[in-house]
């Protein structure tokens, strides 16, 4: 991490991560969705994979038809832009234009994703009930370097999402919180 980086996450965990925008219903950090316990469904169809998130209602439009990433100068979502394509049994994934925010959470920890962020996931089922997903990050305005994270996720195709409804109004009662 980038020295500010290394003091944000610092500050965030010793304020027991009660800033956590999943904590307040916002949109949670772009690896939250990955470890995450709650099932999410993947739906495809011809030009867009649309990920369904139970957790949080989260949502994630990932474009399959051939088009570029947008310019940097383009509208930051939440979760980024994200345009994906195949290589063999792996759907290469690439998510760019970040929120220019106050930088965005990307895990539980509070370790910061910036608009200089770039993200490229490769999901790939090994068996009927597995899927690997290798995350690699390079934001270079937070991190010396880009690293990678590789998760096994359990696939339960049967699976139906229920609704989410999240009031933060117990977010005051978190150590550290202000009413």
């Amino acid at each position: 991490m980038q020295p500010w980086a290394a003091e944000l996450v610092k500050a965030r965990v010793a304020n027991n991560s009660k800033d956590n925008p999943d904590a307040h219903c916002l949109p949670m950090g772009f690896m939250q969705f990955h470890t995450h316990p709650q099932p999410r469904k993947i739906i495809q169809t011809p030009g867009v994979i649309v990920m369904i998130y139970e957790a949080n209602h989260g949502l994630r439009q990932i474009f399959t038809d051939g088009r570029p990433l947008p310019p940097k100068d383009a509208l930051g979502w939440w979760y980024g832009y994200s345009i994906g394509r195949w290589e063999g049994d792996t759907l290469v994934v690439e998510t760019s234009n970040f929120l220019d925010t106050d930088p965005l959470w990307l895990d539980v920890r509070g370790s910061p994703l910036t608009e200089q962020g770039k993200v490229t996931e490769r999901f790939r089922r090994t068996n009927y009930g597995t899927m690997e997903i290798e995350i690699t990050i390079d934001d270079p305005k937070a991190y010396t370097k880009p690293f990678t994270v590789r998760l096994t996720q359990r696939l339960l195709p049967d699976t139906e999402l229920i609704e989410f409804i999240c009031e933060d109004r117990d977010a005051t009662h978190y150590v550290g919180a202000t009413p």
